[in-house]
């Protein structure tokens, strides 16, 4: 079963192939521009700190890439993390595989809960929608 963001890494590099150097750079920089512009506009990135600050006693960390943000915590033994995904005008929370949500809102397909731009700019939803997420993270499995 094609999941729908293996379809879209599909799509991607489908693309890919076909343009130069340059075209990718540039393309690369469209998509980073985007996120930094949706991330800023949600107040998402804010949110996260706080959560880091408040929450983690600033022992949380953050890798950050084009369009996504990998925010981890915990020990060796308790590793967490929150994967988040900004694709177009939509921001998505990736989630352990499972069978689709049965709630509305976000829109669940299996594998990330995506939040539409009327859905994260509503502030107090997004602000639940993480504290959900951080609540119950995705725990990452052990190296040994």
């Amino acid at each position: 079963m094609i999941t729908t963001s293996q379809k879209y890494e599909e799509d991607q590099l489908d693309l890919d192939e076909s343009l130069d150097e340059k075209e990718q750079e540039a393309r690369r920089l469209a998509v980073r521009e985007n996120a930094k512009h949706v991330l800023r506009e949600s107040g998402l990135p804010q949110m996260l700190q706080s959560i880091n600050k408040n929450l983690l006693k600033g022992r949380g960390h953050f890798e950050e890439y084009d369009s996504f943000i990998l925010f981890r915590w915990g020990t060796p033994w308790t590793l967490r993390h929150l994967w988040i995904e900004v694709r177009g005008n939509t921001i998505l929370f990736r989630l352990q595989p499972h069978r689709k949500c049965a709630h509305v809102a976000p829109v669940c397909d299996g594998e990330y809960h995506l939040l539409t731009s009327a859905m994260w700019s509503d502030h107090a939803f997004l602000q639940s929608e993480l504290k959900k997420y951080y609540d119950r993270p995705v725990a990452e499995t052990s190296s040994d």
